[in-house]
């Protein structure tokens, strides 16, 4: 009898030591978003106010699923990535042949607005075998009385043979946000809006 007590703890042992296992540590995400192609220049190297800003209702992607969910948050916070957004703006504006600069004044302005950064995994499984990864930015471009405005958006299915650790998800949730702010300077109608003077 005492043997059969001592088997039956130890299959409890290792079954909650399983369980354990299943369960996914939350992930602070730094990812570094990269302009993926060129652009014409357009511009004669006009000052333009290039602002880069958070709208996302939370700094949280979404979870990594699993068994529990509600401990495997990933998320990106807003201080680690909007000065990297800023810069790749502000580098795809001097390709468009324009100068960046921070002081309003009269000069034509372009806001662009992450609207959504997502990252979503079943949680109806005991293991992440796959993520759906998307990011959404907003233009909007204002120049004397013009405006101009358009969203953008990139998304990646990922399978996984097993959980993908924080080095994966960083450079799955990079190139959508890649993908997607290339698109946006990709919009011809942009650099013509910033180009066209006023009189």
């Amino acid at each position: 009898m005492r043997m059969l007590h001592r088997l039956l703890f130890t299959m409890i042992t290792v079954t909650s030591l399983t369980l354990v296992g299943c369960a996914n540590s939350p992930q602070q995400l730094s990812p570094q978003p990269r302009l993926t192609s060129q652009f014409a220049a357009v511009g004669q190297g006009q000052a333009v106010a290039v602002r880069v800003v958070d709208g996302r209702p939370s700094p949280t992607l979404g979870t990594r699923g699993g068994l529990y969910p509600e401990t495997s948050a990933v998320s990106v916070a807003p201080n680690d990535v909007l000065p990297k957004l800023q810069a790749q703006a502000e580098a795809a504006v001097r390709l468009l042949g324009f100068t960046p600069t921070a002081n309003n004044g009269s000069a034509p302005t372009l806001t662009i607005t992450l609207a959504e950064l997502k990252y979503q995994s079943p949680k109806d499984k005991m293991y992440v075998t796959e993520a759906n990864i998307g990011a959404t930015f907003k233009a909007d471009v204002t120049n004397g009385g013009r405006h101009y405005s358009g969203r953008y958006g990139a998304s990646l299915n990922q399978r996984f043979g097993m959980a993908p650790n924080q080095e994966t998800n960083t450079k799955l949730v990079s190139d959508v946000l890649s993908d997607a702010l290339t698109r946006v300077f990709k919009d011809a109608t942009i650099g013509q809006t910033l180009s066209q003077r006023n009189f």
